[in-house]
């Protein structure tokens, strides 16, 4: 069978995007306010991406790919990253996939029962719709999934992922055109925008004690699923109970890469001399 995914650190991104670019400053935000009043349900929605879309949902969307007409290097690297993968047990699962994606679809029309417009039945759409819309969007095209998503069956989810498409779509035109820059720009644009002040994340004692770090440390940091063996590793120089800083020597200087507590840890590589 085919090992599920690396890991998204996908809640992450979005609450450094949500520190980085703050309503207060008039971007929007991927947390918005319930609809009829009320502050947005913000960590319930970033368990909900990272638990239920991020690592039960989606790792059933990948059966679907054409697997048998990839090339045997593509397969190789995957392999690599994920373990031995097996073409012919792939191609075998995708009834079973398939069965469980409408399973979890009809989660979804539940959800969207009362008539609600977004999952959450927030103003805007939320983390949590990207998340889902993500998935049966990407399976879409594929063969076989028109079983799938079938109006009859799904009304409410059909006209929700539509109404998302569509959203997202308005999004698009409404943007600037990214400029092109050369890789060296890239790199020093990076070490440029990683340097946030220390204590934006702080350093929690209590949780580096608990995972027997402290500041200085060399770590190697890498997901709980897949790619265990491809760790980042640098010297800890943050650690909250969402996520861990590590600086890392890059072609244009120290980067300070921002990773996950939840399915992510940190192996002690040299104790600090601090």
């Amino acid at each position: 069978m085919l090992s599920r995914p690396k890991f998204s650190p996908r809640s992450l991104i979005a609450s450094a995007l949500e520190r980085r670019f703050p309503t207060a400053q008039g971007y929007g935000t991927l947390f918005p306010n319930r609809k009829h009043g009320g502050d947005a349900d913000t960590g319930l929605i970033k368990a909900f991406a990272k638990h239920w879309a991020d690592t039960i949902l989606f790792p059933l969307a990948p059966a679907l790919l054409p697997w048998e007409k990839f090339p045997p290097a593509f397969i190789k690297d995957r392999s690599t990253l994920s373990g031995p993968i097996n073409v012919e047990a792939i191609v075998a699962s995708r009834g079973r996939a398939l069965s469980l994606l409408s399973t979890h679809l009809s989660l979804v029309e539940e959800q969207l029962a009362d008539g609600r417009e977004w999952l959450f039945d927030t103003e805007l759409p939320s983390l949590a719709d990207i998340s889902v819309h993500f998935v049966y969007a990407w399976i879409k095209p594929f063969r076989g999934v028109e079983t799938l998503l079938d109006p009859k069956t799904f009304p409410k989810s059909l006209e929700w992922l539509a109404r998302m498409t569509t959203y997202l779509g308005r999004l698009k035109l409404n943007h600037a055109a990214v400029p092109k820059i050369t890789g060296k720009d890239a790199a020093a644009r990076i070490v440029a925008a990683s340097f946030e002040p220390y204590d934006v994340v702080g350093f929690d004692a209590r949780e580096g004690a608990r995972l027997g770090l402290k500041v200085g440390d060399e770590v190697s940091i890498a997901p709980d699923d897949t790619g265990k063996n491809f760790g980042t590793t640098g010297k800890l120089v943050s650690l909250n109970r969402e996520e861990f800083v590590i600086e890392v020597k890059g072609s244009e200087g120290l980067v300070r890469c921002h990773l996950p507590r939840v399915m992510f840890t940190a192996r002690l590589v040299s104790k600090s001399k601090l």
